[in-house]
């Protein structure tokens, strides 16, 4: 057993720092012994666009908190409780804490779990939200392990995969969910907002799922090169031609049969506006491009309060979206975290037998140290277009 435990902790605003905690033990946050969780050796742990979040002081957590929600691993040791779990399992662990047992996860809601949070219905790692501990590190504790993690089937078969195997713990089912909720099906046509990891992974579940044309919008021209360069069509949202006539171009219709929000708080508007932050400007582009009818999903990340917003409106969570306008559309419209545990069995069975084979290209997949850790969010912050993938024990590159 190893005596310590290498972590990435926030110390504040675009400030990440590499300590070394104690090694996990079998105890819930509150103290209760956790005879139900097993530990994990982490073989893999994202950095993610939600990460970005904390990073930018948008969305609240204490000095010293322990970073990161997505995390693949093997389980070295297991609780007395543990049935189905076994030890050298090689598991993707779902960003939801979930106990499986109340109302919200038999309704299979994980995202909303009513027993792993005295705060909220809703419990995860790396964020304020339970306490737990999050898995940018070497080890972590998973409680409620036979419910919550996802065993692969043939460990060998998954290290093959695992560049794309260690998205479904939270970016691939996100995008999927996203999806799900706008309705998108075999011939849609699909607007995604943002060509972040959690955009790119939306452009590629929507290619798995057959969607006609697959729209992506940004303003950051190396991530829109890469998700052209990979079949999609794009909108500049830096270009002075609004989003609706971009897509005429496209599609020689100005609306989509559904839309997707990968941005979430910090996103920015279009033309003119688009060096300026409007909280509200993918929802209110999307209402407008979506057809009367139709759905969207918001799987971004939106938060109460955000000391970080642009106006006294927006620092209180709340965005002046234009429904007035778009009343009118019987528009649809879902918002929340993914219930990861509905999607990720069959997304992973996807991966495992290369239905998805564009999507390591679509993600652009740097492998780091937890040592690169901090130098990374900074790369990401400055808009890089890889998805950065931590290797705490140089497990991958192995």
């Amino acid at each position: 057993m190893a005596s310590g435990n290498r972590v990435i902790t926030f110390q504040g605003p675009r400030k990440m720092e590499l300590q070394t905690f104690e090694y996990p033990k079998l105890i819930t946050p509150k103290g209760k012994k956790a005879p139900h969780g097993v530990i994990m050796k982490l073989i893999t742990t994202n950095i993610c666009g939600s990460d970005q979040h904390i990073y930018h002081g948008r969305f609240g957590a204490p000095k010293g908190m322990v970073m990161g929600h997505e995390m693949t691993g093997e389980v070295i040791e297991v609780g007395s409780d543990v049935e189905f779990i076994k030890k050298g399992d090689i598991c993707s662990v779902p960003f939801n804490v979930a106990c499986g047992r109340c109302r919200n996860c038999k309704e299979r809601h994980t995202e909303i779990c009513q027993n792993v949070n005295d705060e909220y219905d809703c419990g995860a790692y790396g964020f304020n939200l339970g306490g737990w501990q999050g898995g940018q590190s070497d080890y972590l504790m998973v409680p409620y392990a036979d419910f919550n993690l996802l065993a692969f089937p043939d460990a060998s078969h998954a290290m093959e995969k695992i560049r794309d195997l260690t998205l479904l713990s939270d970016v691939l089912p996100t995008a999927f969910h996203g999806l799900m909720e706008a309705g998108a099906k075999v011939g849609s046509t699909v607007y995604i907002a943002g060509a972040g990891p959690v955009g790119r992974s939306a452009a590629a579940c929507a290619r798995l799922l057959g969607a006609s044309c697959i729209i992506v919008g940004d303003t950051n021209k190396a991530r829109l090169d890469l998700v052209k360069n990979n079949g999609c069509e794009i909108v500049d949202l830096s270009k002075k031609t609004p989003v609706a006539d971009q897509i005429e171009a496209i599609l020689g219709e100005r609306e989509v049969d559904c839309g997707v929000d990968c941005v979430g708080l910090e996103a920015h508007g279009s033309g003119p506006e688009a060096n300026e932050e409007h909280s509200e400007a993918v929802v209110n582009t999307l209402l407008e491009v979506v057809r009367a009818g139709g759905a969207i999903g918001v799987p971004g990340i939106y938060t109460h309060p955000d000391p970080g917003a642009s106006t006294p409106l927006t620092k209180k969570g709340q965005l002046p979206i234009d429904l007035g306008k778009a009343w009118i559309k019987s528009p649809k419209l879902t918002a929340g975290q993914a219930p990861i545990m509905h999607y990720n069995r069959d997304l992973m069975m996807a991966i495992l037998y290369d239905r998805m084979p564009y999507l390591g290209a679509m993600m652009n997949t740097e492998i780091i140290s937890l040592e690169d850790a901090p130098q990374a969010y900074a790369a990401f912050s400055d808009g890089s277009p890889k998805k950065f993938v931590i290797d705490p024990h140089g497990s991958v590159k192995a």
